[in-house]
């Protein structure tokens, strides 16, 4: 089927979620609009483009998609970079939806999920952290200062001097109501749309004077053909790569939570190419980047969206609330939006992984504050880049220190020998001149060089006769592991010693042949269980021995 998950079974539901959906969308895109530099419609624009296509294309049956905060923060930046081409920012978007849709037709969709959850946590946090920044000029009656967030918090002082009596009281109206609205209200009118509808109205009679949103256009947007510059080349193909990773994991984590809410399974591949296609239409179209919108696609379900349906309907609605109502929306004060914004940004943080800071893992919490300072102090590739450069560093150090773990060198026998008695009996009978090596699970490059460093460092390894290197219960083994194996032949051959392996599986097996260690294995030093390996290992050292029963 064309479209993944469509039926006509809960046309009422879906039009309702769509609907609802539609409601919470369009103060959030307004708001989001502004915030990127762009204008008001662009966030209307992106909200109906990609609410729409991504709904019919992608993979995720009840996800509603929009503009979100990371990907309007990236955007802004991006704005910002390329002031004097504006469209260039566009053409950016456009080739982010290609790069979505490569992602996906390459099967890399299964892959974004594996990104380190504390990396994910200091990203969204520093997100979070951003929007809240670009936020206290317009709370306090300014506008906020170009250039990202550095230049707004020194501005900070400058804010905080000279407040605006109008903007603090419209401002503080907007965030008490998405805060103190009851559930019970809420789930009629979402809260943010609430805001709109009772500040404005109080802005507009008693402080007439407020700062608006302006001119919103109120008919279908122009067709934008994508244009580039041979100088900024390299900065659109960046902020394309960069709103592609970030719209993926943003899109297949609100996956996760549809999957949960709704019990069935999303195809992570089609969602990104879905998203791939309608970020590329709303780019053409001057629309914000968008993504799946956790809190959109929460309230579409729990009113009754199942199908893509509701998704393409919610981009209708919202068409027709650009066509219809786009001068009404001129009169939402700035401070208002500011407002909601503070809000959005303080529910990004993850707050979750912050409550339990103290009992988890150090490193886990070092990546985060590494990750959330990047993200705040430098910018969007650098912190991905890091993040995932640090988690995997941090997981390659504990699985080597795992490995390492499961490396026993025993040259005499007890109690946590993994031996039997006529093993142990061998090992007894020839104290002092055999060494097994046991391994117990992958080998991999983290722990070559110290297993190598651990047979060197034997007590006594000069005066043994025989080694034997016992893989049978490693599953695994990479190109840098099998090379440690081969300075282990070097190691006992140099000290004129034998080495007997015993049960390698076969994918072990063909690593080793792969980079030529077997070729170095002597004749009748490879056999199949650990017993018969000690009993030749002995026979090696001049002990004679019944032939095995």
């Amino acid at each position: 089927m064309l479209i993944h998950g469509l039926h006509f079974n809960n046309i009422k539901g879906d039009i309702f979620g769509g609907v609802v959906a539609a409601v919470i969308a369009v103060p959030l895109a307004l708001a989001f609009g502004v915030a990127s530099g762009a204008g008001a419609e662009a966030g209307l624009y992106g909200a109906i483009f990609v609410g729409f296509f991504a709904a019919l294309f992608g993979g995720t049956p009840a996800q509603a998609s929009g503009p979100t905060g990371p990907m309007t923060v990236v955007f802004a930046g991006l704005l910002v970079e390329m002031s004097s081409h504006p469209e260039l920012v566009f053409t950016t978007v456009v080739l982010g939806g290609v790069v979505l849709v490569v992602l996906g037709s390459l099967g890399i969709g299964r892959y974004i999920s594996l990104m380190p959850y504390p990396v994910i946590s200091g990203f969204m946090g520093g997100i979070g952290a951003i929007i809240i920044i670009l936020q206290i000029g317009p709370l306090l009656g300014h506008d906020a200062k170009p250039g990202g967030v550095i230049p707004n918090v020194m501005g900070v002082p400058e804010f905080v001097q000279d407040p605006i009596l109008h903007a603090i009281i419209l401002a503080g109206m907007a965030l008490s109501i998405t805060y103190l609205t009851p559930k019970s209200l809420g789930r009629v009118v979402p809260p943010p749309l609430l805001a709109l509808l009772v500040c404005t109205p109080a802005a507009l009679w008693f402080f007439p004077e407020a700062p608006v949103i302006g001119s919103v256009p109120s008919s279908f947007p122009q067709f934008l053909f994508p244009t580039i510059e041979i100088e900024f080349l390299p900065l659109v193909i960046e902020g394309a790569c960069v709103l592609a990773l970030l719209g993926a994991i943003d899109s297949l984590l609100t996956s996760l939570v549809c999957d949960n809410m709704t019990r069935t399974q999303h195809d992570s591949n089609r969602e990104l190419i879905g998203q791939g296609i309608g970020n590329m239409v709303a780019g053409l179209f001057g629309g914000l980047p968008g993504a799946g919108a956790t809190m959109r696609s929460v309230a579409n379900i729990r009113s009754g969206g199942r199908t893509p349906i509701s998704g393409a309907f919610m981009g209708l609605v919202l068409l027709g609330t650009l066509l219809w109502l786009g001068p009404l929306a001129e009169k939402i004060p700035l401070a208002v939006l500011a407002g909601i914004l503070l809000k959005v940004g303080v529910d990004i943080i993850d707050w979750r992984f912050l409550r339990h800071v103290w009992e988890a893992p150090r490193a886990d919490v070092g990546i985060m504050v590494v990750v959330f300072f990047i993200t705040v102090a430098v910018d969007l590739i650098t912190v991905v880049a890091a993040g995932v450069v640090l988690a995997s560093l941090f997981f390659v150090k504990e699985m080597a220190d795992l490995q390492l773990a499961n490396m026993k060198v025993i040259t005499e026998v007890h109690e946590e020998s993994p031996l039997t008695p006529e093993e142990a009996a061998v090992m007894d009978r020839n104290a002092g001149k055999i060494v097994l090596i046991h391994v117990d699970g992958p080998m991999s490059f983290g722990s070559a060089k110290n297993m190598v460093r651990r047979l060197e460092t034997a007590p006594g390894l000069g005066t043994f006769t025989s080694c034997v290197l016992d893989l049978s219960d490693v599953p695994v083994i990479d190109g840098t592991a099998a090379l440690a194996i081969d300075d282990m032949l070097r190691i006992i051959r140099a000290h004129k010693q034998h080495l007997f392996f015993v049960g390698m599986q076969p994918k072990v097996e063909k690593v080793l042949e792969g980079f030529g260690v077997l070729g170095h294995i002597r004749p009748g030093h490879r056999v199949e269980t650990r017993l018969e390996a000690l009993r030749r290992a002995a026979e090696a050292d001049g002990e004679f021995l019944p032939s095995t029963p």
